[in-house]
């Protein structure tokens, strides 16, 4: 996955990164595509919590967040 790029899940309430060998970024997102968790550098071979609110998982590459996603933000997605 290239660096811009991103791989949305629907629907998902927790992910796994077993036989990732890469940290990633995840953001949790309702139906209304609003953050309820942020994951920021899940490690390889973790499970993220169940997050019950979540609708959809968004899972971007390791670092690319930064602290630029909140909880509460409401996403577009194009």
């Amino acid at each position: 996955m290239a660096p811009e790029e991103g791989l949305w899940i629907v629907p998902c309430p927790m992910i796994h990164t077993f036989f990732m060998k890469f940290a990633i970024d995840v953001v949790f997102l309702d139906r209304e595509l609003r953050v309820v968790r942020v994951l920021e550098g899940l490690k390889p071979w973790r499970v993220s919590p169940w997050v019950f609110r979540a609708h959809s998982v968004l899972e971007l590459a390791g670092g690319r967040l930064r602290g630029s996603v909140a909880v509460g933000d409401r996403l577009e997605l194009r």
